[in-house]
């Protein structure tokens, strides 16, 4: 390739949804809603947890930090859709692009990684009820969460700092919401096939890998639930663990409908684009109410909250 004939770009532009343009600011309305809600409703868990000692317990602890990426996540791609959607954002520089990238990745892989934590969690609260408080202490769950949060950030690093050492010399327009590592990579100038695959690679383990533990240990919970003898224990060990097999159903097939409608040739750019939006928002957002609408705990510190809250207003 002839240097001279090559222009390098200082920044991307995020193109968003063509089609969907004379819509734009209807969307912006109902995204803005969605993120209000999304980020209000986790921020609802983390101050409970935060705030009650009753809910100081291994798996409320997993759940703030579920609740934590939730709002990490959304608020890494919302704001920057918000501003293309009004028409005052569109560019995005080459280090926000990056930024943003390897921010997106890393909370995507903690979420993979807490549901797995919260699978051995409810593991062991089912099959090994006797030795739970020992397995599963205080210290050990801070210890899972912390290491869960280490591994999201290792994950994409290499990644996305190659990534981001390359030349890009064609166009600059991202054909997403967002700065997509594919999108992104589709762009960049030469032969990034081993970078790709790479990726592929690590992307694999981080999803795969969780996917199968969590799979493992709920065969073990159904296992050792259909063993048991009387109908209320097993009502009590489904009761248990309820609102995480519910998460996880809605994480991976959620997950499952967008990997398929990526791949979809019949569906065009704009309906992937809009099926990736809806992941985006669908777990983050339902996740902290399927956990309030199913567990006492929660429901009767939200209650004390609330109500503290109105005894002081009222002084």
């Amino acid at each position: 390739m002839n240097s001279s004939n090559v222009t390098l770009h200082s920044e991307f532009i995020i193109v968003g949804v063509p089609s969907l343009q004379e819509h734009y600011n209807a969307l912006f309305i109902v995204f803005l809603i969605l993120f209000l809600a999304t980020f209000l409703d986790n921020l609802l868990i983390v101050l409970l947890v935060s705030l009650d000692h009753r809910l100081h317990s291994p798996m409320f602890i997993l759940l703030w930090n579920l609740s934590l990426s939730d709002i990490c996540l959304t608020t890494t791609i919302i704001p920057k859709l918000l501003e293309v959607l009004l028409g005052h954002g569109s560019s995005i520089s080459f280090p926000g692009c990056f930024a943003q990238m390897y921010f997106f990745i890393s909370f995507a892989a903690v979420e993979e990684f807490l549901v797995a934590a919260m699978a051995y969690d409810r593991y062991v609260a089912v099959v090994k009820p006797l030795h739970y408080n020992t397995i599963m202490s205080t210290n050990v769950c801070i210890t899972m969460a912390a290491i869960v949060w280490v591994l999201g950030f290792l994950a994409p690093l290499l990644s996305v700092v190659l990534a981001s050492t390359l030349p890009f010399c064609g166009s600059n327009y991202v054909l997403h919401i967002v700065c997509d590592y594919p999108t992104v990579m589709s762009l960049a100038c030469g032969d990034v096939t081993g970078q790709v695959n790479y990726t592929l690679i690590v992307a694999m383990i981080v999803i795969y890998i969780p996917f199968l533990y969590v799979l493992w240990t709920y065969c073990r919970i159904v296992w050792s639930v259909i063993k048991m003898k009387t109908v209320e224990s097993r009502q009590k060990a489904f009761s248990m663990c309820s609102s995480h097999m519910t998460v996880v159903f809605l994480y991976y097939v959620s997950a499952a409908v967008v990997y398929i409608g990526l791949r979809v040739e019949s569906i065009p750019p704009e309906g992937r684009i809009f099926i990736g939006a809806v992941y985006y928002f669908l777990t983050p957002l339902l996740n902290p109410i399927i956990y309030s609408l199913s567990n006492e705990k929660i429901r009767a510190a939200a209650y004390r909250y609330f109500r503290l809250q109105a005894h002081c207003n009222i002084k």
